[in-house]
């Protein structure tokens, strides 16, 4: 049987986007990076619906070819195919959007790494292992890439396979328009149209615009140019008409669009079409290898295309095959979806990208309790960052590259660790709270708007604590929810995920209502984290009122982490103990139990470096085994449960 749904082959680039909507390409002042190039989206759009998809092209032998290939990689991609062209650069293409109408777009295509796929590059065994194979037109343009992609066409129609393909017309990709024409989307050609009707009879699935048969079909008349296509193949043709949908033929072509197959629209509002074919070729082939008829898989495919045309960027903009379902069921509620809150949030959380079912963090972001340990030892606090940085050298030893491992670590003090951690796999938290304060104030380089998050690192999860009562006054309760509130949209719009760390005890008086109070009123005012840190209650009541509190309001939530509040060992593995036994609680993050007796005694002069990285990394990894312990003690007593019950 197949491994594998789909293999895409072709065009692979960055795409650089236009931050700034509703102006000239020539004023943007800053851009989002994504991948890009349509058999690329495809490749990770199908993946986000649940197909095992793969990707045949070639990337550069630099940062944006590594940026291709890993963002491929967290996008549940097969990147088996992916080579690494050592000559030649990764494709660009800079992106704007001026208004519903016009979408600039210029390509930086000369000589680069994708359209020197050859022959070389496929690999018969690697091919066969698809249920399909998809192309675009691009890589027909030219006899290198033509042999490429007939190679791995005539392998899968040997192995049973089947065939389709995306026309993709791009007039200046085959040299019929300027570097400043790259939103053209027709230029008629008979060279192009006998090209492309050489091909056409090797595919069971041909898709594209009206434009795009009429290139292929060699007449400006629809329905003329469909029969020019259908003498020369039989394949299922699928024709994209915009606002008004799509329609399928898988017979004679009918005097009349209006004739073919049709699935359920989805009149939105148009905020960039850019993308949107790849984002509809996606449903289509979804709703296709999975067994759907075609008016299920229009529904998928108009579906996908809407969220495409409703949102900034191509493969960012595609839904998760949780979200689409979550769209079925509930409809339009915002013309335009980007703005639909419930919907976007799903969007968020189900496409979110790593593995972090298991948290262990060292966390040795304290400055506070760092800048006292220097002043009773008489040192500068320039000496807290070279400490920070033996604090990472801990985390990396005892992580030793595995999945798992994470550190909070702030950028005032440990700016040079936070840094050296890039890379490393762990996962990185950073606070943002001025130490202690309340009502809650932010670091000064968050700024008063916010804006210092712009220069984070994607990649950075924003931490923020606050010390926050139930029975605080409606005064102090208002301030700290607008900055928590501020600082969470901060975050979303930056593409960075949120940690809310509340300590209610630190005020006042808890019992087993008081987190799961605190929890649903940060839920009430819109506050949607993907991290919760919670203190290590006492009670297994309020960690089951805490985790279903969460689970009423985000179903999606990456998880709780617990603090440690400078606990000693034994106390912490008690409440360890009680915290495993919930599915919600991931680990731990945890400091000065970890940090603080080497930090004493090396901030006085009395510990070398090597030895605090080892007294660091012993105590870490006890915590670590402690908590794995706990951990398989739960899923034990669970699993021994269920059987009883059953």
């Amino acid at each position: 049987m197949a491994s594998l749904d789909l293999i895409t082959i072709g065009r692979s680039s960055v795409d650089l986007y236009g931050a700034q909507v509703g102006g000239r390409l020539e004023d943007m002042a800053s851009f989002n990076k994504y991948i890009g190039g349509s058999p690329t989206n495809i490749a990770a759009g199908t993946a986000r619906l649940g197909l095992k998809s793969a990707l045949i092209t070639r990337v550069g032998d630099e940062h944006m070819g590594r940026f291709i290939r890993e963002q491929l990689v967290r996008e549940g991609v097969d990147v088996r195919g992916v080579k690494t062209d050592k000559e030649r650069l990764t494709a660009l293409v800079l992106l704007g959007i001026r208004d519903e109408h016009q979408f600039p777009l210029i390509f930086y295509r000369e000589n680069c790494a994708d359209m020197a796929l050859s022959e070389e590059d496929i690999d018969p065994d690697f091919v066969a292992e698809a249920r399909c194979v998809c192309v675009t037109g691009t890589h027909l343009s030219n006899p290198r890439t033509e042999q490429a992609v007939l190679k791995a066409l005539e392998i899968a129609r040997q192995s049973g396979g089947l065939t389709a393909l995306d026309i993709d017309y791009r007039p200046n990709l085959w040299g019929l328009a300027g570097h400043g024409d790259g939103e053209s989307r027709f230029v008629e050609s008979e060279k192009v149209t006998r090209k492309l009707q050489s091909t056409l009879h090797l595919f069971n699935l041909i898709v594209g615009t009206e434009e795009e048969f009429h290139i292929a079909g060699g007449s400006t008349d629809t329905i003329e140019a469909l029969r020019a296509v259908r003498q020369v193949s039989p394949a299922t043709l699928v024709c994209k008409r915009g606002p008004m949908g799509a329609v399928v033929f898988e017979d004679a072509i009918p005097d009349s669009l209006d004739e073919g197959q049709t699935g359920e629209g989805f009149p939105i509002e148009v905020f960039n079409v850019l993308g949107a074919g790849d984002g509809f070729m996606s449903g289509l082939l979804k709703g296709w290898l999975t067994g759907e008829d075609w008016p299920t898989s229009l529904k998928f495919a108009n579906a996908c295309g809407a969220f495409a045309v409703s949102r900034h960027g191509c493969t960012p903009a595609y839904p998760s095959w949780e979200e689409l379902q979550y769209f079925f069921k509930t409809g339009i509620q915002n013309k335009a979806l980007r703005k639909d809150a419930a919907l976007e949030q799903v969007h968020w959380s189900t496409n979110r990208k790593g593995d972090w079912s298991t948290m262990r963090v060292f966390a040795f972001d304290h400055r506070m309790q760092l800048e006292a340990m220097a002043k009773e030892s008489g040192v500068s606090d320039h000496r807290i960052g070279a400490f920070k940085n033996l604090c990472l050298d801990a985390a990396l030893k005892v992580s030793d590259g595995r999945a798992g491992y994470g550190l909070l670590c702030d950028s005032r003090l440990g700016r040079d660790a936070l840094y050296r951690a890039a890379g490393t796999g762990l996962w990185i938290g950073r606070p943002v709270e001025w130490p202690g304060s309340r009502p809650l104030t932010l670091e000064q380089e968050i700024g008063p708007d916010f804006g210092g998050l712009v220069e984070w690192p994607v990649d950075h999860v924003v931490k923020v604590l606050t010390f926050y009562h139930p029975d605080d006054t409606p005064e102090m309760k208002a301030e700290q929810e607008q900055t928590v509130l501020r600082l969470f949209h901060a975050a979303r719009r930056n593409r960075l995920e949120f940690l809310l760390e509340v300590i209610p005890s630190k005020v006042g008086a808890c019992d087993d209502e008081t987190v799961a109070k605190i929890i649903e009123r940060f839920y009430e005012i819109g506050v949607y984290p993907d991290w919760w840190k919670l203190e290590p209650m006492k009670t297994t009541a309020s960690w089951a009122n805490a985790c279903n509190a969460i689970e009423r309001n985000d179903p999606y939530t990456r998880g709780i982490v617990v603090l440690g509040l400078d606990a000693p060992q034994a106390e912490l593995e008690a409440s360890f103990q009680l915290a495993a036994g919930f599915d919600l609680v991931k680990g731990f993050a945890v400091g000065r139990t970890i940090f603080g007796d080497a930090a004493r005694k090396w901030l006085a002069g009395s510990l070398s470096d090597t030895a605090a990285v080892e007294d660091m990394a012993a105590r870490y990894q006890s915590l670590c085994a402690i908590w794995d312990a706990a951990r398989q003690k739960a899923q034990v007593g669970a699993v021994s449960a269920k059987g009883e019950r059953a």
